[in-house]
């Protein structure tokens, strides 16, 4: 465990100017873990923004070796802005971040001994918090006992249907393997769902690790692309409200095997 915290994690963020006012939150949050040796890789979705950069060199990010940042040059999606920070990455833990969200303060430290722990797992996730306005901090406890989280256990827990869906854990918060991001083809092409495909992707190929401590502080405001609701029409939203049918329907064979569905998950999404 000791050699365990010599290893550095790659912090990724995907950022567009809108959001700039929230990366010196974001920052403080790293500057605060207890396990210090990381780099900040943030991709900034479309060219180079005054206040994004002026936020970056305020809170003192920019003055920090850590901090590796770059820009797409035009506006291409979270998805895509990820997947490009994903790519100058080389070292073998990434820790997602939203640019609104911040890290519990014993969150890399806290995931990555537990990766450690467990080195089938390809990734591990712990509780997410939610931060109000006001600061207030409002627990929401998983589902799943602290340990190793069996291949195929979130799909079981999955709830998806036409009208709603639920998440078994928070995909903003995950550590993940490097090798298990790149076999799993990153972030989804997915309309407001890239994060939650990728859990769901990875999830059937390999298992998981629970944490019992919060590890991700996430912020609750009225930009963020979770709490707006618009009609879609590109067709791709009944694909998926088709594959979550699927998946119930194999799930229910009481004979069958979790692994089975995990097999049969994991090739619907390629």
């Amino acid at each position: 465990m000791a050699e365990w915290s010599f290893v550095e994690i790659a912090v990724l963020t995907a950022v567009h100017a809108g959001y700039a006012r929230y990366l010196p939150d974001a920052w403080r949050s790293l500057c605060a873990q207890t396990h210090a040796d990381w780099t900040w890789y943030v991709q900034v979705d479309g060219g180079r923004s005054p206040e994004l950069v002026s936020n970056l060199i305020g809170c003192g990010a920019a003055g920090d070796p850590r901090v590796s940042l770059a820009f797409n040059g035009t506006r291409e999606g979270s998805a895509v802005t990820r997947n490009v920070a994903l790519g100058r990455i080389t070292v073998p833990l990434v820790q997602n971040l939203d640019a609104d969200d911040e890290l519990e303060p014993t969150a890399l430290a806290t995931l990555g001994a537990a990766l450690a722990a467990e080195p089938t797992a390809g990734f591990a996730v712990g509780p997410a918090r939610d931060l109000l306005g006001s600061g207030e901090l409002r627990s929401f406890p998983l589902n799943f006992r602290p340990g190793l989280l069996e291949r195929g256990a979130l799909l079981d827990a999955w709830v998806t249907n036409a009208q709603t869906y639920r998440l078994p854990v928070h995909p903003a918060g995950v550590l993940w393997r490097r090798d298990l991001l790149l076999a799993a083809g990153g972030w989804a092409a997915l309309r407001g769902m890239e994060d939650t495909a990728l859990l769901m992707s990875a999830s059937a190929m390999a298992a998981g690790v629970v944490v019992d401590a919060p590890t991700l502080r996430y912020r609750k405001h009225h930009l963020q692309q979770s709490s707006k609701h618009s009609i879609f029409e590109g067709g791709g939203g009944s694909k998926f409200r088709s594959f979550g049918r699927g998946r119930q329907r194999c799930c229910s064979d009481r004979n069958g095997r979790r692994r089975r569905c995990a097999d049969a998950v994991a090739a619907s999404l390629w």
